[in-house]
């Protein structure tokens, strides 16, 4: 293994590996990590009372209704589990034309991370990451539904986030609700 001048190890023996500090460790291991382990349909509902008669036309003054929340919690040493929970409803003048609700789930490693990290990357960052597939998954259920694809529009977990911490919307854990 190569050494520099004063006898630590930078690089491994090939060359290309971590630079290692005074006390051995790797730099790359001391560095906050976040790694997708799965992603996964929790639990789906879609129902369209009405049809086939709503599959016609959505009737007179049609409505979306859409509400997001999120949930996390530890599944394993370093290993959290975050749950968009989000809920679509559909309606006009006539009666619901579809509901739709999914859970959509992933589970992360998250190593490195300062403790009053751990809930913005949880509750932010994690959605953030799952939010283009939840929505694929929306837009194919509802067109598999008879309707046109729910396209929903980009959401700001950020945002969403410090909402919640500003109306003291936190449990014990540190949970929205």
């Amino acid at each position: 293994m190569a050494t520099n001048d004063n006898g630590n190890n930078p690089k491994g023996a090939n060359g290309d590996g971590p630079a290692r500090s005074e006390t051995g460790s790797a730099q790359t291991g001391q560095q906050a990590q976040l790694n997708v382990l799965a992603q996964y349909v929790k639990d789906l509902s879609f129902e369209s009372p009405g049809a086939p008669q709503t599959l016609q036309g959505p009737g007179e003054n049609p409505q979306l209704q859409i509400g997001v929340n999120v949930n996390a919690g530890p599944r394993g040493e370093d290993i959290y589990e975050t749950v968009v929970h989000l809920e679509a409803h559909a309606k006009s003048d006539a009666g619901v034309i579809y509901n739709i609700e999914l859970d959509y789930a992933g589970l992360f490693r998250i190593k490195n991370v300062p403790e009053n990290m751990l809930q913005p990357i949880l509750f932010v960052d994690c959605p953030t990451l799952l939010f283009p597939f939840l929505r694929r998954v929306v837009a194919d259920i509802a067109r598999d539904g008879g309707f046109p694809p729910l396209m929903l529009d980009p959401i700001d977990f950020g945002r969403l986030y410090s909402q919640n911490l500003a109306q003291g919307e936190t449990t014990a854990q540190g949970q929205p609700n």
